[in-house]
């Protein structure tokens, strides 16, 4: 039996047979292998790359831990995972923590092995973890309108000014993940006469790409117009198809490429510093958080701002609209002190 990768968390819980069968022609074979072949393909498309990304590095950092201390990682015992967490507490985050162990259970599971995290004692340590170091996440700051007219009110006419330009304002409006927005295309924009229509097609909270619109309206002011800022960049580049965000080279030149997510970060941080901002507390998430925050400081509903974002979770959506409303809707602000 041939199981696929059965240590790589990524893989995914399929298992293929290395045979055809018996009294099968060598046709059948040929086509049986072709599929068992695409069958690998869509398993390891079971979850997004990002997350398999990570589960991968969780994995080699477990099977690192073992090796260091001579215990076998797969099958591993519940007292080598609980030592494992134990040790882990403390020095790193316990969203970090949580995601290893889902990598350690997730290997086992695609191996075929029990998963050593159900144990009652490594949960007991997972729950002990969390209630002495807590679950809050320390995330990057959100880049509200302030922030944003500042960072592009430092960009210039030339193209790489443009695009950063483009890139920063539509990505406040559509509350995109940076993923999301360096995946555009051209083809996924449609302007009507209220502004764009942009086609999300696939996203972290839509894995199987039934895909979602998002419209981004004119803005009031032209230098912090998505629409004019996106306009004006793809002329400039000579855009007409194909993705919609692309490196420049030091020389000014526009790359057949697409941008990546990573050069997103960049660019925000990048506007960040020369706004006067510590670039290190903007990251490309502060466009999608800027966005959520202010529109709650502004009293847009929940339901208006989840429609934009394209969260699923409630929850999630009302840690920014808190934000938003801490001096709004604050009790301390309306006794007269």
């Amino acid at each position: 039996m041939d199981v696929i990768d059965a240590a790589d968390p990524e893989a995914g819980p399929v298992t293929l047979f290395a045979g055809a069968g018996a009294g099968t022609d060598a046709l059948s074979v040929s086509r049986y292998r072709e599929s068992r072949e695409r069958a690998r393909d869509y398993a390891s498309e079971a979850t997004a790359a990002n997350t398999r990304r990570a589960y991968r590095a969780d994995w080699r950092h477990f099977t690192t831990w073992c090796a260091g201390r001579h215990l076998t990682p797969l099958p591993a015992t519940s007292e080598t995972v609980a030592v494992y967490l134990a040790d882990l507490a403390g020095h790193y985050k316990t969203a970090t923590i949580t995601r290893r162990l889902s990598a350690i259970a997730q290997a086992h599971k695609t191996a075929g092995f029990a998963s050593p995290t159900t144990d009652p004692a490594v949960r007991q340590v997972a729950a002990g973890i969390r209630r002495r170091h807590g679950t809050r996440q320390q995330g990057k700051e959100a880049a509200v309108t302030a922030d944003l007219r500042a960072m592009v009110g430092t960009l210039d006419d030339s193209l790489p000014g443009r695009r950063d330009r483009a890139l920063l304002l539509l990505g406040f409006a559509g509350a995109f993940r940076r993923s999301e927005l360096v995946a555009l295309n051209v083809t996924d924009l449609t302007r009507t006469r209220d502004g764009l229509v942009v086609i999300v097609r696939r996203g972290k909270t839509d894995q199987e790409g039934a895909g979602r619109q998002i419209g981004i309206p004119y803005g009031s002011t032209p230098l912090t117009c998505p629409v004019r800022a996106l306009g004006d960049w793809l002329d400039a580049a000579r855009i007409t198809d194909g993705p919609l965000f692309h490196p420049i080279d030091r020389h000014g030149n526009l790359q057949p490429r697409r941008l990546t997510d990573q050069s997103v970060a960049l660019v925000v941080k990048r506007a960040a510093q020369a706004a006067g901002l510590d670039p290190t507390l903007y990251a490309g998430h502060s466009l999608r958080a800027g966005l959520a925050t202010a529109a709650a400081q502004a009293g847009v509903s929940e339901r208006a701002i989840m429609e934009q974002t394209g969260h699923k979770s409630l929850p999630i959506v009302r840690r920014y609209i808190r934000r938003g409303s801490l001096f709004t809707e604050n009790a301390a602000a309306k006794v007269g002190l």
